[in-house]
Formats: C-alpha cells, structure tokens, sequence
C-alpha cells in the first residue's frame, strides 16, 4: 500500500488561507497516489500458472507492430532478471519483485539518494541526480557485470523498468572522457545555461557505454521487456504517436531505439557554449567520433526480441486524478497544459496573475476553479546557483502577483520529490532530515509575511535561492521520494463557501 507523499503537511496548512491550503494539499496527495507506478505494473503483468503475461492495450504505443499480449512460460525461460533505473523507480521494481517472487533470478535497482530502499530481492544503488556522481557509475557497472557474466542466451528473459532521472542515474562514460568531465558537463549546461533535457541528451547519450539502447544490445540474445515509467503519447518532441516515430525521435529512454547524434551534440554545444566553458575532451570525442561507437537505431533494435510498454499513461496519472478530485470538492476544473515546456519564474507570475482575472473578473473562468499544468518548468541559475528549484521559483514569483488575495492558492511539486540538488539550506530543516524540497505552497498572505520577517523575496529568487525562504515562511513542501511524473501545479481561486469552511 502506499504510504501519504507530504512530510509536512502540518507545516504548510496551519496558517494564511488555511481553507485553500488545505484543498491544495488534498488535491496534490491524491494526484501523486494517482501516479504510484506499482499500481499499473501490478495491472498491466500478472502471473497464470508458469506464464508471465503483459497484457494492456492502453500501454502499448500506436501501431506497435507486436500489439497484443506478451507471454512467456517461465517453464521454458531458464533465468528472469530485473534491472530498473531511475527516480523513485523501487516503486515499479517492487511490483516485478511481488509477481515473480522465487522466478526471480537476480537483478539491480538504481534510484537516487534519499530513496527509501524497500527491495528484498534486489540489490540497490543510490546514487546522483541531477548531476552524476560516482555511485552512479558504481550502480551502472554492476548492471554491466551482471549481464555480462550471466552470458545470456534465447532463454533468458530480462525486463527493464526505467523513468524520469535515468539519464543521471544511467552513467558510464566511454574511456576517452573522464568521469569529471560528465559531471561538469551535466552541471554546466543543464543548471548554469539551463538546457532541456532533450537536448542535453544529444550529448549524455553520444558519450556513455550504456545510453542510446546499448543496454538492449548489451542484453542480446536474451528476450527483453521494457517498461517505460513515463506517458508514452505525452513526450513532447515526437512527431506522432506511433511506435515507428517514439523509436526514431526517443532521445532519453535509453532501453529503446536512440534518435541522438554527434552532430547534432556539437549543435547543442555551440548552441548554449557561448563562453568556452565545455569541456575539451568531449568536444574533441565529438570531432573525431567514430561511427562504430553510435547508438542504437530503430533498423538494428526492430532485429530484437522485445516488448515497450508505458506504464503511466494519461489516464493512470495526476492530471486527471487532480482533475477528477477538484471536480468532486467543487471547482471548475481545467488543464492549462499537460506538457509545459517554459520558464519556472514566468510560469508562475503568469498563473497568478491568471488567478487573479478570475478571482477579480471571473475570467477565463468562473469561480471556484482550479487549473493545472503537468510538463518541466526550467531555470537558468548562470552564476548564481543558489538552494532551491524550478518549482520553488515557480510559487515563490507568483506570490508577488498574489499579494492580498484572500481566495487564491498556487503550489507546484517536482513529482519525485526532489525539486533541484538540495543541500543544508536551514538548520531546522536539515534537523528534520529534509535537506531537498519538492516544491512550493504559496497564497494572498506569503508575500506580506515575507515582508514582515525581512524575508527579501525578490533577491532570493535573483539568487536561485529559493528553498530557505520558503521554509521559513511555512510554504515549502517537502515529499517522502516517489516516481516522477513531470512537475505538477496547481492553483486554485476559492468561493466564499469555501473559504467559510476553513
């Protein structure tokens, strides 16, 4: 069962709008249950006598030219391993662990520091994200020796579970680049230039043994099941929804096909390396790459014996759940986007102020409402990489545009739990052992307190500082680690009904 994802709830309901801070917290709990990946897995695989079964349309990609059913009698199949990469991804890993149970021959889990290791089967590594660490190549290269000392054969079957954070978790640098230079280059271009991750991909995956679908070649000539803990139809830069089109444009779900190339990392690089800053040997590893050394493309991965399923489609995850909760608790519920691509600071000035036209003019829509958005709100922290995160920036702006509201709330979560690298922000946060924060929980009153306690919100955010103030202003969330399903917000504009009730 699923335990409650908010640390401290307490914290962030006890004060200011307490009615709408409430709905929030509520609202936010049953989304992120909504998401728990165990739930889907247990759905979508299930064991009949010896026969291990995949069986979900809803999970499978358009035009899947495999479509239907995936059995194995584990009668036939000599060894079952597991391997599962990412944030929060025990979750599904321990569903594989419940249904094969003694079937079960061996297998690994990477996740991220700060995950509660609750596998009994498998052995785990925690290990670095955003930016690697070496545990991450630890973790990786156990993967690596398993598979290549179990000499794998037809009759092995071997199924992947990986999510959000497997392109950090997933690292093993090619020989020519030192593992130092990864961690700068992940470092640099993802938090002080703020590059997407599709496109910090094009990079991460040209330089690494494993990423690219080398791990499935790696696995040949065993059968393959990869699970992908992500929304299939929800990546944002495919060109369809077809399976053909997630294997020739998938650029970070490294157990399948790889659209990424050299040429286009050296693009990227060129891109957001204005200043000299990238390392020298993985330009140089660009310029003279050799071709043997590419990633897997759809012609070489269509000659494998395996299945994709994803198993957190739309339907199964916290935008509707959210949706579906707000609309019983009496909102006018809308998604402004599920696949928010922007500025986390923009983001969240641009809702409240939103909010504030409805609250003020009943436009865009009429009160009770509450609006949502799913996606990954970015920031460029440049010089100034201050504690905190996108979605802490996200809330923390918007409260200037929600000074004096007394009917409107706005939170925004990193689904996993950790929004940013975290670090020792407040003492009395760090003695409650929460050092990462997931997001944010802002209302009418977070900026007028701010002012009064001298809480200088505008420098904070100038600073990318945004987790101590938060925190001492009673509007940080912190989460017990889970599975990402993107970053989630919600604001919601109350009635007078509602607030008479808090």
């Amino acid at each position: 069962m699923a335990m409650a994802r908010i640390r401290n709830l307490e914290d962030i309901i006890s004060h200011g709008n307490t009615a709408g801070r409430k709905l929030a917290a509520d609202i936010l709990e049953h989304a992120l249950l909504a998401g728990d990946p165990y739930n889907s897995v247990k759905e979508l695989v299930h064991l009949e006598g010896s026969k291990l079964i995949f069986d979900c349309k809803d999970y499978e990609a358009a035009n899947d030219p495999n479509s239907g059913p995936a059995v194995y009698d584990l009668d036939q199949i000599d060894r079952v391993y597991v391997f599962a990469i990412g944030k929060g991804i025990q979750r599904m890993a321990k569903a594989l662990e419940d249904i094969l149970g003694d079937r079960l021959t061996d297998g690994h889990v990477i996740a991220k520091h700060g995950d509660e290791i609750i596998m009994e089967r498998m052995s785990v590594t925690l290990a670095g994200h955003p930016v690697p660490d070496r545990d991450c190549i630890k973790g990786t290269q156990k993967i690596v020796d398993m598979i290549r000392q179990a000499k794998l054969t037809p009759n092995d079957l071997v199924i992947t579970a990986i999510g959000n954070g497997v392109s950090s978790l997933c690292t093993l640098p090619v020989p020519e680049i030192p593992f130092e230079d990864i961690m700068e280059t992940t470092r640099l271009m993802q938090i002080e230039y703020g590059v997407r991750t599709h496109e910090l991909n094009q990079i991460r995956n040209n330089v690494d043994q494993l990423k690219g679908g080398r791990i499935t070649r790696l696995l040949q000539p065993a059968k393959s099941v990869h699970l992908l803990g992500i929304s299939i139809e929800a990546i944002p830069w495919r060109r369809d929804s077809t399976y053909q089109d997630l294997m020739e444009t998938n650029m970070w779900l490294h157990t399948i096909a790889d659209g990424t190339s050299p040429e286009e990392a050296l693009r990227v690089i060129e891109k957001y390396d204005t200043e000299g800053k990238f390392p020298a040997s993985v330009v140089s590893y660009f310029k003279n790459f050799d071709p043997k050394n590419g990633p897997v493309r759809y012609e070489e991965y269509r000659t494998f014996d395996t299945r994709v399923f994803g198993t957190m489609p739309k339907t199964h995850t916290t935008l509707p759940a959210a949706m579906k909760y707000a609309q019983e608790l009496g909102f006018n519920a809308y998604i402004l986007s599920d696949n928010v691509f922007t500025n986390a600071r923009c983001a969240g000035e641009f809702a409240a102020q939103v909010a504030r036209s409805c609250e003020v003019n009943g436009q865009p829509f009429q009160v009770p409402c509450a609006f949502f958005t799913s996606g990954e709100v970015t920031t460029v922290c440049g010089a100034n990489p201050g504690i905190g995160g996108c979605n802490q920036e996200f809330c923390l702006a918007g409260s200037f545009y929600l000074q004096n509201s007394e009917r409107t709330v706005m939170l925004a979560v990193d689904t996993d739990g950790t929004d940013g690298p975290g670090g020792d922000f407040d003492p009395e946060a760090t003695a409650r052992g929460i050092t990462n924060l997931a997001g944010g929980l802002v209302d009418g009153y977070t900026y007028q307190d701010a002012m009064d306690k001298g809480i200088d919100v505008m420098g904070a955010l100038a600073e990318h500082a945004s987790s101590k103030p938060l925190w001492q202003l009673g509007s940080a969330i912190a989460l017990h680690q889970g599975v990402c399903v993107d970053d989630f917000t919600c604001t919601l504009v109350l009635s007078d009904e509602m607030l008479a009730k808090g």
